[in-house]
């Protein structure tokens, strides 16, 4: 890619990425308050079972319905946030081209990821919308393909918040690279 065909890419490619930021940002806050709700219904409950001998079958089972939707999405989150596993003791060594070209395979290996989990998991939820799945345990919880859904929900806004991180790291690698600082003379 020539400078002048980066720097006209740059501006709908830049609002790309901080739309979807910004989604992202909003999705992750949103989020993080499942935590607080989880942590309140397994007091509520641990206090019900032990305090008062009373347990119930669709608390328990809130608990990893409100589970799968923080972690689905707080992945993303985390990935927005650069909170994600890297080598750091390498990647901080790098140039900055050499960490937005790491960068951008990642992104793509992440987009390559999600399709696939995307991919298989469509089925997997048709097929427990179909038969109308629902806990297999009395007084559990209806509706089941309603929190399969969330899997490839959750990796469809993971696959975009990788592509726009793709984004970002293909302009730093391709656009115009900073000056380099003049080196000073003993």
């Amino acid at each position: 890619m020539t400078a002048a065909k980066t720097a006209g890419a740059a501006g709908p490619a830049r609002a790309f990425v901080v739309r979807v930021e910004r989604t992202v940002d909003l999705i992750g806050r949103a989020a993080s308050w499942l935590t607080l709700a989880i942590v309140v219904l397994m007091a509520v409950d641990v206090l019900m079972r032990y305090a008062f001998s009373i347990g119930s079958v669709w608390a328990q089972e809130l608990e990893w319905h409100l589970l799968a939707p923080l972690v689905l999405f707080g992945m993303t989150y985390a990935l927005l946030k650069g909170e994600h596993v890297r080598v750091d003791v390498f990647y901080a060594r790098y140039s900055p081209r050499t960490q937005a070209a790491v960068d951008l395979l990642s992104a793509l290996l992440a987009i390559a990821m999600a399709a696939l989990v995307i991919r298989y998991s469509v089925q997997f939820v048709t097929q427990s919308y179909v038969i109308n799945e629902i806990s297999s345990d009395p007084g559990g919880l209806t509706h089941r393909w309603v929190l399969k859904a969330l899997i490839p929900v959750g990796f469809a806004v993971f696959g975009l918040m990788a592509a726009a991180q793709g984004v970002g790291a293909a302009l730093r690698l391709f656009g115009p690279q900073p000056a380099a600082e003049p080196k000073e003379r003993p």
